[in-house]
């Protein structure tokens, strides 16, 4: 299967011209590479710019790692605990099916993809979402589904339950949140 990021399925430029100024290009710079990663991981969680400074500066606030605590803030965002389930197959689908009122946090309708998660919040679908073909379809290869250990998943009610908060080494981004952190110290 060929991967969705464009990234990762060219690593030259668009254009006609992209090919060969792989070649003529000099080295880049610091900055560039700090702002293509930074750009990476917006796009990654489909974040604009000033809510993606924001989730800097509270990670900056937190105790630990600036970067790790970055990517712990992104990872539990509703939109992507619903993508990391397998019930959106992409972020974009999973932020869809939450704004669209389809998704249910501790039991209330939530329409806020960037709503964060914590530790003891149990997910699941509307019950009235729940008739809906796509979810009929998705409960049937819910049962085999591979779930990232901090969620615990239940197939019968299509639900899930948020264990603990993820940690960098459950985080399968190939993002260097190193780069992204100097960004923001400049």
């Amino acid at each position: 299967m060929t991967p969705k990021c464009s990234f990762e399925r060219r690593s030259y430029p668009p254009g006609q011209h992209g090919r060969e100024n792989q070649f003529r290009r000099g080295r880049a710079s610091d900055y560039l590479l700090q702002l293509r990663e930074k750009q990476k991981a917006r796009r990654i969680y489909g974040v604009l710019e000033r809510q993606f400074s924001r989730y800097f500066k509270r990670a900056q606030q937190q105790t630990g790692l600036t970067g790790n605590n970055l990517l712990i803030l992104l990872e539990s965002r509703l939109d992507n605990v619903i993508y990391r389930l397998g019930i959106g197959s992409s972020r974009a689908q999973a932020r869809q099916l939450v704004q669209h009122g389809h998704i249910m946090l501790n039991g209330r309708k939530t329409n806020i993809p960037s709503a964060l998660v914590s530790p003891g919040d149990v997910i699941s679908i509307r019950p009235e979402s729940v008739q809906k073909s796509y979810f009929r379809d998705l409960r049937q290869e819910f049962d085999d589904r591979q779930v990232p250990r901090w969620l615990a998943i239940n197939p019968s009610d299509l639900s899930a339950r948020v264990v603990s908060l993820p940690t960098r080494e459950d985080i399968d981004t190939t993002l260097n949140e190193q780069l992204v952190v100097e960004y923001y110290s400049r």
